[in-house]
Parts: C-alpha cells; sequence; structure tokens
C-alpha cells in the first residue's frame, strides 16, 4: 500500500469518533517494514502527545497461582495437575512491597489466579499495610468476584483493578473459557468502574479462532469503555493446556493491534507485556516504539516466579528480586526514552473529572 494511502487511512481512523472495522482490519493488515514503519511512528506520536515520554514502571507481585478456572490457554487452569500450587503470606508481599518501594518504585500490582477461595479481608489488610507503610498506588488483577469484595478493597485504598476480557468475541470467549460467562466479565468491570477503580482491560493476539476483524472490534471495545490501561500480548502455547499444539500468536500482529489501541485510545496506558518479551527476542522494545509507556518489573520472590507459570518461557522468571530495573534503564534509554518513577495515575480522569487515587 502507498505511503499517502496508509497515511489517510491513519488519520481517519484518529480523527473518528468509532472509526470504521474496515480501516482498522486494513491497518492491522500491514505487514512490510515501510508500512509497519508508518503505522508505528503514527502512534508513537500519538502516545508522546497524550502519555508524554516517560516510561512507567508498575512491579508485579504473583502471590497465589490457585484458580478456580479452567481457561483452555491458561498454564494456572484447575486441570493443571504437574504445576505446583503457592500462596505467599502477608509479611511475603510485604517483603516484595518493601524491594519494590526502596527502588522508587510508586505501583504495585498484586495478582493472583481467580481463586475460589480468596480470603478478602486478608487482601484488604495487606492493602491498607501497602498504603500505610509505603505510600504506593496499588493495582489489583485477582479476577472476577463479588461486588462487595470490590468495595472492601476499593475502601481499603486500592487504585486501579485489571480485568482482561481476552477476547470481545462472544463465541471465542465461550469456547475457550468453560464455567465462565462473557457478559459477568463485563459487568465486573462496569461494577469496578462504578466503585471509582481504574479499570484495566485487555485481550491475547492469536488465539484459536481470532480474526483480524474480532480484533478490530475488541479496540473499538477498549474505545467505547475508556479503560484507563490495556494490557495486548501474544498467545504463548502451555504444554499442559489444551491448546498445547496450537500456533504463537504472531509478533507482528500484537505489535500492530498494540498501535492501533494507541492511536484510537489516546490515553489509555499501554504496557510492552512480559508475553511481547518472551517470544524468540524481546519485542518490548519494538512495543515501546509503537506507542506503549508502561514497563511491568517482577518482584515475585523466589522461588515461586516459576510456579505462576501463565505460558512457558516467561521472561527473567530466574532473576533475583528486583534485577530487572536497571535493565529496564538501560532499555529506556537506547530508545532515547526514561523510567518515570511517578504514580502514573489514569490519564482519562485527569484530563476530565479529575484523577483519584
Amino acid at each position: 500500500m502507498s505511503t499517502f494511502k496508509i497515511k489517510d487511512v491513519l488519520t481517519r481512523v484518529y480523527n473518528s469518533k468509532r472509526p470504521a472495522v474496515a480501516d482498522l482490519e486494513l491497518l492491522l493488515s500491514m505487514a512490510t517494514a515501510p508500512e509497519t514503519r508508518i503505522l508505528y511512528a503514527y502512534a508513537d506520536q500519538v502516545r508522546k502527545k497524550f502519555a508524554g515520554n516517560g516510561i512507567l514502571l508498575r512491579g508485579i507481585v504473583e502471590f497465589d497461582n490457585n484458580c478456580r478456572n479452567n481457561c483452555l490457554y491458561c498454564g494456572l487452569n484447575r486441570k493443571n495437575k504437574h504445576i505446583k500450587r503457592y500462596r505467599l503470606t502477608q509479611s511475603q508481599v510485604l517483603d516484595s512491597v518493601a524491594r519494590m518501594a526502596a527502588q522508587g518504585i510508586k505501583t504495585v500490582v498484586l495478582q493472583s489466579g481467580e481463586a475460589s477461595d480468596l480470603d478478602a479481608e486478608w487482601l484488604a489488610k495487606v492493602i491498607r499495610e501497602i498504603k500505610q507503610r509505603y505510600h504506593l498506588a496499588v493495582t489489583l488483577s485477582v479476577g472476577e468476584q463479588d461486588v462487595r469484595m470490590y468495595r472492601l478493597w476499593r475502601a481499603a485504598g486500592a487504585d486501579r483493578y485489571l480485568l482482561k476480557i481476552e477476547t470481545t468475541d462472544r463465541e471465542i470467549y465461550r469456547s475457550l473459557h468453560p464455567d465462565m460467562d462473557y457478559d459477568r466479565r463485563v459487568n465486573c468491570q462496569r461494577n469496578l468502574k462504578n466503585l471509582g477503580y481504574q479499570v484495566g482491560s485487555g485481550i491475547i493476539v492469536g488465539l484459536r479462532g481470532q480474526t483480524k476483524h474480532s480484533i478490530a472490534r475488541d479496540i473499538l471495545f477498549f474505545k467505547r469503555h475508556e479503560f484507563d490501561m490495556i494490557g495486548i500480548g501474544p498467545f504463548i502455547p502451555h504444554h499442559q493446556t489444551t491448546l498445547a499444539k496450537d500456533n504463537k500468536g504472531e509478533a507482528l500482529l500484537t505489535l500492530n493491534a498494540l498501535a492501533l489501541t494507541r492511536i484510537v485510545t489516546r490515553y489509555s496506558h499501554l504496557p510492552a507485556t512480559t508475553a511481547l518479551g518472551s517470544l524468540e527476542k524481546d519485542y518490548r522494545i519494538t512495543g515501546l516504539q509503537a506507542g506503549a509507556n508502561v514497563l511491568m518489573p517482577n518482584f515475585t520472590p523466589q522461588p515461586y516466579r516459576r510456579y505462576y507459570e501463565l505460558y512457558p518461557g516467561k521472561r527473567c522468571v530466574n532473576e533475583a528480586v528486583g534485577a530487572c530495573v536497571p535493565c529496564l534503564a538501560r532499555l529506556a534509554a537506547g530508545i532515547r526514552r526514561h523510567l518515570d518513577y511517578s504514580y502514573g495515575h489514569t490519564l482519562i480522569k485527569k484530563i476530565g473529572e479529575g484523577k483519584h487515587g
């Protein structure tokens, strides 16, 4: 496609309140180096205008790998009898957060599987301790829960909640998520937003049955719901799941989806995901040059980090706690960016209603 035609479509998508699915599909199909160079450069300019030049850091603590679900692509699925299950104590979580705070990081992401026996009061206490001792922003990623639990954690001080949709194609969602319900997940996102959380969503690129058409509709879903943060990563098959023999998600399509999400949503915080860095090479750098503005160093203590195996070959599972941050600083400098040690609260509320948290 000619340079003029690509730029024309990009401008049309950027200026539209509801971009045409056909335009998004066309841009998702960019495959040559000249084509993707134009797409990523455009996304990079949008990122610079609306999210600035800094790269925000979100430290992850994966505190529990138990899960009640049987998602066909996930290594934590309840039918996986080969994984070693664990649950961190409060002191282990707080020790990891202390290491994070010592390196100047202002946001912790407390992540777990969707455990059926998650103790809501325990997690609320952990949140309160983090806020009182370290004054960090707290993001939760613990799945679909009762609204009373969401309310409890919000009152304890939780600022954000990540609940990825993974795909907005109902048929694909149904086929890959036995015992789960698409409408329930969307309703949980709505409840979280109503409670004042900064809410995140996201997709996996390369799932069985997914098409560029369905990814285009995913991006429109992101725009419609104005998510504060959106995670987009490639599918990486796990040998102990139903999709073990499926092909990996393509880095190219993942990067195209990331770039388009930046162009369409503008203000959302977009990470260069760990999965994007766990393919045949580290594509996080390209992701940061295609619209991303967040990196997520892992502070899960050893030896537990290797047991939080959503997919195999996960980057940095053998590193010491906190060892990633100096590497990320060098990565940022290599593309003439800098690490941003601010809280990195939502840009959407800052523009409209005033930020919360």
